[in-house]
């Protein structure tokens, strides 16, 4: 019997978020958007072997932590503003 090397069984891929995390790395929350792209990573590994179930856990991981990243990076940009705001007022 043959194995299917490239390791695609017919499926949908899991989104793998890679350019999302990259994009929360240089611009939100630097570690947070580092284990992003670990998790990124991961998915698309899993999914090159064919393995749905872990290419899912990895890719729902990654999402979160996406979330996580542009919620904390918004967070710190509204108080920045309004610290910069509350100090340069004249």
């Amino acid at each position: 019997m043959k194995r299917n090397m490239a390791g695609n069984t017919g499926g949908t891929n899991a989104p793998t978020y890679l350019f999302w995390s990259i994009f929360n790395t240089l611009c939100c929350c630097l570690p947070i958007g580092i284990i992003a792209i670990v998790f990124s990573c991961r998915t698309d590994t899993a999914n090159t072997v064919g393995d749905s179930t872990r290419a899912n856990a990895h890719s729902s991981v990654a999402k979160k932590l996406n979330i996580a990243a542009m919620v904390i990076g918004i967070i710190f940009v509204v108080i920045y503003i309004i610290l910069y705001m509350t100090v340069h007022q004249k």
